[in-house]
């Protein structure tokens, strides 16, 4: 079928706005809707000058969602001298894995001349997930790990290199899967932290102290649209999923939401709606709780325990 807007060849039919697009629309599509997230985010505030510029680091991992999140904000802001992009990636130490994905992060850097940094869980915790998943010395998922690893380097080095936001390509499908999961676990202190971490607009939001701000301009898109942008604009990208990857859980979530969007089709994005309202509801109820933070005894992070939960998570590690 023709596209609706030009009468071109169309390359895929969005069922929840029942319009088929060609490969041209289809890029104005996915690039508006980040813009768009952008701007209602307040993301680039106003007093960002090209003397004072906005740092933005990119958690990029190699994926679809990374890589097309880090080309379109080249795009827009390639010619901008008020935002500066620094791409992030993190290896964990996944043999076959992680090394070709970084070669997809080496290739989309220097192809946009983007500032690239890589760091190694090897070199900050002497571990490597493949140990990791070996030993299991807590009999956890390894995501549970993994997850925490991770969003502790992507703060640490955020910090390092200045960052005034942290950026994560997150998209329409992970973001409603979450919502999901909060909402069925009745996790509504949880579902308010999800707000406050990354789900208001910046002059919303209440921000713990020495965090740097978190956004997710990809969430507006459905991950089949994302994979396919990243074909067509022929970007280099690791398609592979994580030989690791066992949340049960989610993957559940996941089959749900996807039976849902193909008998329901929009249910994403109304999920979404409603979450995002009541979330910022229950920031309000939860977000001025006092509580006592202090730092971890062994690295200095902000923790209720005397360890945080990354360093008790390496002890355990490497006591095995």
């Amino acid at each position: 079928m023709d596209c609706t807007k030009c009468d071109r060849e169309a390359v895929m039919h969005a069922a929840y706005s029942g319009t088929y697009l060609c490969d041209r629309h289809l890029f104005e599509s996915v690039e508006r809707r980040v813009r768009r997230r952008v701007r209602e985010d307040d993301m680039l505030p106003a007093d960002a000058t090209p003397e004072d510029p906005e740092t933005w680091v990119i958690g990029l991992s190699g994926g679809k969602d990374s890589v097309v999140l880090t080309d379109i904000l080249h795009e827009t802001f390639a010619e901008d001298p008020r935002v500066e992009l620094v791409a992030l990636t993190i290896h964990e130490g996944i043999e076959g894995y992680r090394d070709a994905s970084l070669d997809a992060c080496v290739e989309l850097a220097d192809q946009r001349g983007i500032r690239h940094e890589v760091v190694t869980y090897a070199e900050e915790f002497d571990v490597e997930m493949d140990d990791v998943v070996e030993d299991d010395p807590l009999d956890m998922a390894p995501c549970a790990y993994c997850g925490v690893f991770r969003r502790d380097l992507l703060a640490t080095y955020a910090e390092e290199l200045g960052a005034d936001k942290l950026l994560t390509g997150h998209n329409l499908d992970d973001e409603a899967e979450t919502a999901l999961m909060n909402v069925f676990e009745g996790n509504v202190e949880q579902v308010a932290k999800h707000f406050d971490a990354s789900l208001g607009p910046f002059d919303e939001r209440r921000e713990k102290a020495g965090m740097i701000p978190r956004a997710k301009p990809l969430r507006d898109v459905p991950e089949k649209e994302v994979a396919l942008y990243a074909q067509l604009r022929e970007l280099p990208v690791h398609m592979a999923e994580c030989p690791h990857s066992s949340e049960a859980f989610r993957g559940e979530i996941q089959d749900l939401l996807l039976a849902l969007e193909e008998n329901h089709p929009g249910t994403r994005h109304s999920i979404m709606a409603g979450y995002e309202e009541l979330a910022s509801l229950a920031a309000d109820e939860y977000g001025d709780e006092d509580r006592d933070v202090g730092e971890c005894e062994a690295c200095g992070a902000p923790t209720t325990r005397e360890k945080c939960r990354k360093c008790a998570l390496v002890d355990a590690v490497n006591a095995v």
